[in-house]
């Protein structure tokens, strides 16, 4: 066995029956998030109460899928099964809709050349097993990937 071989897949994340809405949307290609209908506050991890005023009235909205780069590091050491994706962008993105999100970024070089904090990204979707994962790409100003 060479040193880009994994004796382990990705892991898949396991839906609970909170977060169960944000993966079906992700399988029917839709980026979902809780919204508060009592005071209007988007947010994400799901939960069962708003983080903004405390009222439990939430439902699931399509995001827009837009984002800008908010942080990220660069991953030279994989995790098991990442092995043949070293280096790999691992980011906070933060949404149009106001929350934060940790992903990956792909299809661009994972060098501080290349990332540059607040650049427009947009949600692609990664099949893994049995799940659909939220990734992220960048686009330029015009929406149009870059």
């Amino acid at each position: 066995m060479n040193a880009k071989t994994s004796l382990r897949p990705k892991a898949i994340p396991v839906p609970t029956p909170i977060t169960q809405p944000f993966w079906d949307g992700t399988r029917a290609g839709e980026l979902r998030l809780q919204r508060c209908s009592a005071c209007g506050a988007h947010h994400l991890y799901p939960r069962f109460r708003c983080p903004a005023c405390g009222a439990d009235a939430l439902t699931w909205v399509r995001a827009s899928g837009r984002a800008r780069l908010h942080s990220y590091v660069i991953s030279h050491i994989a995790a098991p099964g990442w092995e043949n994706e070293a280096p790999y962008v691992i980011a906070v993105v933060k949404l149009h809709e106001g929350p934060t999100m940790l992903s990956n970024l792909v299809g661009i070089a994972a060098s501080p050349d290349a990332l540059t904090l607040d650049m427009p990204l947009e949600v692609v979707f990664e099949t893994r097993g049995d799940a659909v994962l939220p990734l992220f790409r960048a686009i330029n100003a015009s929406g149009v990937p870059s």
